[in-house]
């Protein structure tokens, strides 16, 4: 992107310059135009060309523009200008791009300009043409980047042993050769190296250094190492220098833990260390070898108390030794391990968390629990395995007791009520029992023993208040929580409380009409409540810890509130009036009549809502009244256009809020009644009309 932009502006200022040379153009670049040539891969800063800058005698402070190249054909950025001093100049490359006769055009015309002091110019074309330069062939492939290493097995018959892959920059035939000449490989004109014979790793040498070297047919060459090294094979069987065969071990050994050191040799590798790799060929979960070492390990975890090393505790193992992973040559020895036992289990109980009931007010000396028939020790050695119970602690320990460390029997020493100040709350005791090996290194666990001590019901539920009184508005959504009862018993732990309604709550029309929380007491309406119908609703609520019950009166008291609209008769009314008809006429003696179950007949309001274009209807009186008349309000106008429709359908409202104050208005429920009329103006025989309905 950024090398468009310099060749745009570059391109900008050329039309400009142009356009300053059209109209004052003089000689002044000595020299130009010309033709020079430069070699390809030439460096930055290498002379190319060299002019001179002739300026007018009236210009006495010399150049105001060096020269420039202002343009190039084909564009490139490859060439500059230099100052030699004494308005002399040179065209030089810049290494950027390096010109290349292979990839690159042949020629390119460079456009000078240059302006004296004086508002000289001139512009003139500088022709270089690259030449073409023999250069080096080149290695392709690894050996361009790193000296290539070739592995040769022993026994191999001669073969291809590497590709050389190299090339000539002017895509000249090329020719191959190798250094030093009296090694056993050649190299084809191809390219391709061969050994010239079988190799024995014990009798020839160990490793080849060959510098390989490809030439032009100028002479030109390259030369690259490679190194041949010869791999040896093992024909011969390794056989075990360990003598022993039965290794003793403790059980319980950590991983890691080394059970022998198995060594063996291979006659191959007589004069140096053997690479040997070791395995272990039977099935066995206990033990590793290292397969480079042959170092053995314990890798799992070896439990002479368990089985099957319980019943058989010798563990008997097939080891191979091979010179290779993969190789036939191999030996194999069976060596045997025996597990010795230790002391190194504590006693298990099982369960070791034990969760007991008891009543309250169980008498002291009752007896709990005997631990001994959960505990024991699996170590074999019966020396191991005696174990007593002792350190009997935690919340409310003075409560229990072991009869003795032998027996583990625990029982009751103190008679528990869970309403006693001393004991509230204390419903679980949370005990401990250290079960522990009679013999060194004195092993031990922990049983946990929680004892939850069962309440006894034996006091009533008892209600907050004998009775409660709920005041509800006629208009509360059904579901909505109209109050709460409560309830408690004296009982520890509290009681779980239920209730219900058992009487009272229904009407005519529903069998109940009210709901109460079996859990919280909430009591709730099942169906909408109506003042003028009910104003009162008295329920018996009962209590019960699942035991004992207990009951209460709810009195629920049906507050009025205005839920009920106007109902109006007639609701709809169609008729016809003449377009003369005088201002001021009950129009066809209409009138509306308007009742409200709960509302006084002073409260009613009329207006018409929609319809009643340029206010031509209304009607009177406006409130105060359960009456209503529809009167002319305006005459119509048709003449002028003032009125177009003559068909008018008006939505009258009645409202219930005319004895409410402003600010009662803004906050009382308010309920709206509506009536529809159809009105049909008759025109004047005479009266065309031009617009319908």
């Amino acid at each position: 992107m950024k090398d468009s932009i310099v060749k745009m502006m570059k391109s900008m200022l050329l039309l400009i310059l142009l356009g300053v040379v059209s109209g004052r153009r003089t000689q002044l670049l000595k020299g130009l135009p010309a033709t020079s040539t430069v070699e390809e891969n030439a460096a930055a800063g290498v002379s190319v060309y060299t002019f001179n800058v002739t300026v007018s005698p009236l210009s006495s402070e010399g150049v105001a523009i060096l020269p420039t190249i202002v343009n190039s054909n084909p564009l490139t950025e490859a060439f500059d200008i230099e100052s030699k001093g004494d308005l002399e100049y040179r065209v030089v490359t810049t290494g950027n791009p390096v010109l290349d006769y292979e990839t690159m055009p042949k020629s390119f015309d460079l456009q000078i300009f240059v302006e004296d002091t004086a508002g000289r110019t001139d512009l003139n074309i500088l022709t270089v043409q690259v030449t073409d330069k023999n250069e080096r062939p080149v290695f392709r492939g690894n050996m361009a980047i790193q000296t290539v290493t070739i592995y040769v097995l022993e026994g191999t018959p001669p073969e291809c042993i590497y590709q050389v892959d190299a090339a000539d920059p002017e895509n000249a035939e090329l020719k191959y050769s190798l250094l030093p000449a009296p090694v056993p490989f050649l190299v084809l004109e191809s390219g391709a190296v061969f050994t010239t014979k079988e190799f024995d790793y014990e009798k020839d040498p160990h490793c080849y250094f060959l510098n390989i070297t490809v030439t032009d047919p100028d002479g030109l060459n390259s030369t690259k190492a490679v190194n041949i090294n010869i791999i040896n094979i093992n024909d011969e069987r390794p056989y075990f220098t360990t003598k022993q065969r039965i290794y003793r071990i403790p059980e319980e050994q950590s991983p890691g833990t080394v059970v022998a050191n198995i060594t063996a040799k291979d006659p191959d590798d007589e004069d140096s260390p053997s690479r040997l790799f070791y395995s272990i060929q039977s099935s066995d979960r206990y033990f590793s070898i290292n397969p480079s070492t042959g170092v053995l390990q314990v890798t799992g975890k070896i439990n002479r108390d368990a089985l099957p090393l319980r019943l058989h505790p010798n563990i008997s193992l097939i080891v191979r030794v091979e010179d290779s992973p993969s190789s036939s040559h191999a030996s194999e020895m069976e060596i045997t391990i025996i597990v010795e036992d230790i002391n190194d289990n504590p006693p298990e109980c099982n369960p070791s968390t034990f969760r007991i009931e008891a009543n309250e007010n169980t008498i002291a000396g009752t007896f709990l629990l005997d631990l001994r028939n959960y505990c024991k020790d699996i170590d074999v050695d019966p020396s191991n395995n005696q174990f007593n119970f002792t350190g009997l602690s935690g919340f409310g320990s003075n409560n229990f007791a072991l009869e003795s460390t032998v027996s583990g029997r625990l029982v009751m020493t103190e008679s528990i009520d869970l309403e006693n100040p001393a004991n509230l709350g204390a419903e679980v005791y949370s005990l401990t029992v250290r079960v522990q090996d009679i013999a060194c290194p004195n092993y031990s666990n922990i049983i946990y023993i929680y004892i939850r001590i069962k309440p006894v019901n034996e006091f009533f539920p008892v209600f907050s208040n004998l009775s409660y009184e709920f005041n509800v508005p006629e208009i509360t959504r059904v579901g909505s929580s109209i109050g709460r009862v409560n309830a408690r018993d004296k009982d520890w732990s509290p009681s779980v409380i239920t209730y219900s309604i058992v009487a009272g709550g229904g009407t005519k029309d529903y069998t109940n009409i009210f709901w109460i929380s079996p859990t919280k007491g909430d009591v709730k309406i099942l169906a909408r409540l109506d003042y003028e119908t009910t104003q009162k609703h008295i329920l018996t609520v009962q209590a019960s810890d699942q035991e004992k019950i207990a009951t209460a009166s709810v009195t629920v008291n049906v507050l009025e509130v205005n839920d009920e609209e106007p109902v109006c008769s007639p609701n709809f009314y169609s008729f016809q009036i003449p377009v003369s008809l005088a201002v001021g006429t009950n129009i066809n003696g209409f009138r509306i009549e308007c009742q409200d179950r709960d509302s006084d007949p002073r409260s009613f309001r009329y207006f018409i809502n929609e319809g009643n274009v340029n206010n031509h209807f209304t009607f009177s009186p406006s409130a105060g009244s359960n009456t209503s008349r529809l009167i002319l309000a305006s005459r119509f106008d048709y003449d002028s256009g003032l009125d177009t429709n003559w068909i008018y359908r008006l939505h009258v409202y009645i409202t219930d809020d005319n004895l409410l104050s402003a600010r009662d208005k803004t906050t009382d429920l308010i309920k709206t009644g509506t009536v529809t009329l159809s009105i049909r103006v008759i025109p004047n025989p005479t009266t065309v009309i031009t617009t319908t309905e």
